[in-house]
């Protein structure tokens, strides 16, 4: 899964950043609306005809969007606006120090799927960003994944083979959870590599091989993941 955090104070980005990096999400982070923009695939604002136009939409890469309202550059309710004229799936959790009712309002109004004020509870926030997670999948997807005796648990984070805990790293799951997504499938190292792991992992690094060859050995024998020579891996 993966979640872009526009948020303009640097240390508060970066710690949203590492904590839902421990809660198995790949993150990357971005202090301005323009680079937010430029994140999700939506090009910068251009002059057409003497007036300002948006950009044309690229593939939005993120499942979910945690915006903070006050960026600068280009504001946070323009990224909103913006995000959900061109019809991306990406949800959006927008983060902002105003608690009244008429901000929270205001900020659902303008496309925002999710709303929490400044300051806020981290369990929280990871919580809310799952939910979000779950409600962007096409079709949505059930909180239970089964198949050949693996039983992975998307909401709790668990993952069991034939009854026994395989106590997989946040990495580890998010990979066997794709794999299943996959339903029998190929899965190729570039599309683990892309949701799986932030955006400034070296594309050319072994991190998927080894990820893969430790969570082969813990979902034991007999052996239930196949590497498909120059295709990817299927489960």
């Amino acid at each position: 899964m993966r979640v872009l955090v526009a948020e303009d104070e640097r240390v508060l980005a970066e710690l949203v950043a590492v904590g839902l990096r421990r809660a198995g999400f790949a993150v990357d982070t971005v202090h301005g609306g323009d680079d937010a923009l430029e994140r999700l695939g939506l090009t910068a604002y251009e002059t057409v005809g003497g007036r300002i136009a948006p950009g044309p939409l690229a593939p939005s890469p993120y499942d979910v969007l945690v915006l903070d309202r006050d960026l600068p550059r280009v504001h946070g309710d323009d990224v909103a606006r913006r995000l959900v004229a061109a019809g991306s799936p990406t949800r959006i959790l927008m983060l902002t120090a105003a608690t009244a009712v008429e901000d929270r309002v205001e900020g659902l109004d303008l496309g925002a799927d999710d709303y929490l004020g400044k300051p806020f509870e981290f369990p929280e926030l990871v919580s809310r960003v799952r939910a979000l997670r779950r409600r962007s999948a096409r079709p949505p997807l059930p909180p239970l994944l089964e198949r050949d005796g693996l039983r992975v648990d998307t909401v709790r984070r668990t993952a069991t083979r034939d009854g026994r805990d395989l106590d997989l790293s946040p990495k580890e799951f998010s990979v066997l959870q794709i794999l299943l997504e996959a339903d029998g499938a190929a899965v190729s190292a570039e599309e683990l590599l892309e949701r799986a792991w932030d955006a400034h992992t070296d594309p050319f690094t072994g991190a998927v091989r080894v990820c893969m060859s430790k969570l082969r050995a813990k979902v034991g024998e007999p052996g239930l993941i196949r590497t498909v020579q120059g295709v990817g891996y299927v489960l």
